[in-house]
């Protein structure tokens, strides 16, 4: 009877353990499923960040030869010539550009920081991604070629574009916009090759207060008389 009693006794306590063993490994096996299910929850609620849109060149050239009628965006083409070689000094050669600075001016024009009635109007109907397509498609368009024409100022062009003038505290020009003339990507512009009139008249716009986008430009700008300016803008018409 003792024997019985104690056999009893063991058995359940054995069935105590197994109980528990259960219950401890459904709290186990519950815990790792939750810990499953917890990154991919997380995941799911995390919010979307929608990213920048992705620029597109054949839209701008789309956009730069045709324009866009039905909101009022006139073809670039009209005035700065087929693939960004304008046929006039009035109007820039804008091929080969860096994109980040063609851009740049486009919402110059288009807030009035800078000033010029016709790109003014023209900016007016772009929005942000209109001027970063149109500036790619024109970064991939062959550099503009020139010729400088005055021999007479050659040497001082070259003079003040490669070492400045020391005396008056003008920088060289190449500093900034490369030996050639290729500028730097995002800082400086592409000059090489550009109507010497062009570049004449905005060192003119600087020096005078009309052109106010650029600090730097207005310091030297400033410093540099009518011949100079002339003699650098003649030379740089002729570097590639």
């Amino acid at each position: 009877m003792r024997q019985t009693s104690q056999i009893s006794k063991f058995t359940s306590l054995r069935a105590g353990f197994a109980a528990l063993s259960i219950f401890a490994l459904i709290g186990v096996s519950g815990l790792a499923i939750a810990n499953d299910a917890a990154p991919a929850a997380a995941a799911e609620a995390k919010p979307v960040v929608p990213g920048k849109p992705k620029v597109d060149p054949a839209a701008g050239e789309a956009l730069y030869s045709n324009g866009d009628a039905s909101r009022g965006v006139t073809a670039c083409l009209t005035c700065h010539g087929p693939k960004g070689q304008s046929a006039t000094a009035t109007w820039p050669k804008l091929s080969a550009q860096h994109a980040a600075y063609t851009t740049k001016q486009l919402k110059n024009f288009k807030d009035g920081s800078r000033a010029n009635p016709v790109m003014m109007g023209m900016a007016a109907t772009l929005n942000e991604q209109d001027m970063q397509n149109i500036a790619a498609f024109l970064v991939k368009q062959p550099v503009s070629q020139g010729v400088a024409q005055n021999k007479n100022t050659i040497e001082l062009g070259q003079s003040i574009y490669r070492g400045g003038i020391a005396a008056k505290g003008v920088p060289a020009c190449a500093a900034c916009h490369s030996p050639n003339g290729a500028g730097i990507p995002a800082q400086y512009p592409r000059l090489g090759g550009q109507w010497a009139d062009y570049t004449n008249a905005q060192l003119l716009a600087f020096r005078d207060g009309v052109r106010k986008n650029s600090s730097q430009m207005t310091a030297i700008a400033t410093k540099l008389s009518d011949q100079e300016m002339k003699a650098v803008s003649d030379y740089i018409a002729g570097l590639h």
